[in-house]
């Protein structure tokens, strides 16, 4: 193939640009810096006449029923949860415990901040298009007050000719319900509390008292069992806390059934996360028997310590959220080939915040020794250089979409291939950018940036959606033929 000069490269700036949306909220939990602050809260409720209570709760629920499903019984939810606020012997009615939780909830505007590095897959419903066209499911970091990030998603379809049409988000957004007794591997388990560094005396006690496999409840009873709660050593109580905040990281949601992509969002529920789910690359896996799952690198981030993470969806309306472990779990931006590779699992990394490296696993919880794969080689990517989402399978090689951070800390990006059997050996290589920010879109919350977390390919053409500066989205194409002769 006649190797051609990068400027007759013709990417293509196709849109839409989706922009932050002010008006998607979600009911959160409201909490008052104190307990004795919510106590008084409650009984100043608890004060108020029935009809006082009536008439404003009647006005609460006109405000904010429009925005919001099934108002009522979030209320009452959130009453439930701070009931022990309450005088003993109270018994409040039914409107008072809403009006009640009415005072303990308010509104989060999800992307109120930036809507920004995206990630695309096909959606697994295929059903009822036109020929040549795909539907795909694009994944969104959303950032709103405070700094914090969750996932959010938008669905749409590619045209037999490469057009991207979105479809309208729902006008409600959703948080998942928690699954129940989930079950957790005690033997991975006692790796992670090792690995940790929490792996002691205490830790063997309260395993040898589990199955197999055991439940987050079961567990809470076995810590409260007879001889095991007097950790009045500081190591032992280390240990208890390490063993809860690794059971609660390893979780599972699920979404009503009919609720749309759209309105679902994945909000930080754990210690780990309390800052920020952040840059979900997702991929669709092909198994061995040949069946499909998606699965999503993140980070998980609490304010102080970044953590990489996983989560797995076979329908994006069930997700397993769980810790990755092994000593190469380290920083951002690990992304996981989309089938094995001679018969392992494979992933992209960037251990040491400089260059990317390639790593292998027969378990794909558990990742170590990373291999140096690229370094960063033109003035563009000096500063450091990180993947754009996952390797993309073509008849050539494995393509995988970087990004290089150069002089003024500008982000472009550009592109590699990786031999299909050997994965560790680059055999091309773009030397001048892909994709740079114009001046339409190096403004923003972090300037001078395009970013993304995954591609698709649709037929011959590269399908990019890419994040502007840190607050916006759009999406560019390339013809996969030209970007392969381009490289060197």
């Amino acid at each position: 193939m006649t190797p051609i000069a990068p400027s007759s490269l013709h990417v293509k700036r196709i849109g839409p640009i989706l922009v932050p949306d002010c008006s998607r909220v979600l009911m959160r939990p409201f909490r008052p810096s104190t307990d004795d602050i919510a106590r008084r809260v409650v009984a100043r409720v608890m004060a108020l006449s029935e009809a006082e209570t009536g008439g404003l709760l009647g006005r609460v629920l006109g405000e904010f029923a429009n925005r919001h499903q099934h108002v009522d019984a979030f209320f009452q939810k959130r009453f439930k949860q701070v009931e022990m606020y309450l005088e003993p012997g109270a018994q409040p009615s039914d409107e008072r415990q809403m009006l009640i939780g009415a005072y303990f909830t308010h509104e989060y505007s999800i992307e109120s901040a930036a809507l920004f590095n995206p990630s695309i897959v096909p959606d697994p419903d295929q059903s009822g298009l036109p020929q040549g066209a795909l539907r795909f499911i694009l994944s969104l970091r959303a950032t709103g007050e405070g700094h914090i990030s969750s996932i959010t998603f938008r669905t749409g379809t590619i045209s037999a000719e490469g057009g991207i049409s979105l479809t309208p988000p729902a006008p409600f957004v959703t948080e998942p319900e928690r699954t129940l007794n989930v079950a957790y591997a005690k033997g991975l388990f006692a790796h992670k509390l090792e690995e940790a560094g929490v792996q002691n005396d205490f830790c063997r006690r309260v395993l040898d008292k589990l199955h197999e496999d055991f439940t987050l409840k079961e567990l809470h009873a076995v810590l409260l069992a007879s001889g095991l709660t007097d950790i009045s050593d500081a190591k032992a109580t280390r240990a208890a806390r390490g063993i809860l905040l690794l059971a609660e990281s390893n979780y599972e949601v699920s979404f009503a059934p009919g609720s749309q992509v759209s309105q679902r969002v994945l909000f930080p529920s754990t210690p780990s996360q309390s800052n920020g789910i952040e840059d979900a690359r997702f991929v669709r896996f092909q198994d061995d028997d040949g069946s499909f799952n998606y699965y999503a690198t993140y980070t998980a981030y609490d304010g102080k310590i970044i953590l990489p993470q996983m989560l797995e969806t076979p329908d994006f309306v069930n997700f397993k959220f769980s810790m990755l472990n092994g000593p190469a779990v380290q920083n951002k931006g690990m992304a996981l080939f989309p089938r094995k590779v001679n018969g392992q699992f494979a992933m992209l990394s960037r251990q040491d915040d400089e260059n990317i490296l390639i790593m292998f696993s027969k378990k794909i919880h558990i990742w170590s020794e990373p291999k140096l794969l690229v370094l960063p080689a033109q003035p563009w990517e000096f500063i450091k250089l990180g993947n754009c989402g996952s390797p993309i399978e073509t008849e050539a090689g494995w393509l995988v979409l970087s990004h290089g951070v150069g002089a003024m800390r500008k982000y472009c990006l550009g592109a590699f291939l990786l031999d299909l059997n050997d994965p560790t050996r680059v055999v091309r290589r773009l030397r001048e950018p892909l994709l740079c920010p114009n001046e339409a879109e190096r403004e923003g919350y972090v300037p001078n940036v395009v970013y993304a977390c995954g591609a698709l390919l649709h037929g011959r053409q590269l399908i990019i959606p890419y994040a502007m500066s840190d607050s916006a989205t759009s999406f560019a194409t390339v013809s996969l033929d030209e970007l392969l002769a381009a490289m060197e």
